[in-house]
This record gives C-alpha cells, structure tokens and sequence, in this order.
C-alpha cells in the first residue's frame, strides 16, 4: 500500500469513528471560550472526557502509595508465613 493510499484510509477511519468531529467540536469550544484557560491541553482533555492533569497526578500519587502499602502487605505475609512454617 503506497503511503497516500495509507494516509488517505487512516483519514477515513478518523472520520468514520467519530475522531475528527469529536476532536473539531473540542477545539471549537477552545476557540469560543472568551478567557483562554492557562493549559489549552488541559481543557481539551476535559472536553475528550479525561481526567484533568492535576488529578492525573493525584491518582498517579495515590497509585505510589497503594503499590507501597501493598508491597509492604506482601512482606508482612511472607514474613508470616515463613515463621508458621
């Protein structure tokens, strides 16, 4: 497959499953919005429905913690079953 052909087949899956018009009606709101917010990628996010940035280092924060605590669980129980062993 040449790479127009290429280009032109991912073009129409875009437009098929909704990408561009969801991407377009993002960016239109961006353009619309009278005060610019500070991070135009942030708000794009939260239009496609994703998390903001900061929460996304919120949960990314608390994921560290949660793997900490639970590394710390499996010891614990290694421990234990060492010693009843």
């Amino acid at each position: 497959m040449d790479r127009e052909a290429k280009k032109e087949g991912f073009r129409k899956y875009l437009e098929s499953s909704g990408v561009l018009d969801t991407l377009t009606k993002a960016l239109v709101a961006l353009y619309e919005e009278n005060d610019k917010p500070s991070s135009a990628v942030e708000f794009v996010q939260q239009k496609l429905g994703g998390p903001s940035i900061s929460d996304y280092e919120k949960l990314k924060a608390e994921k560290l913690d949660l793997q900490l605590k639970y590394n710390e669980l499996l010891e614990t129980h290694k421990e234990t079953s060492r010693q009843d062993s």
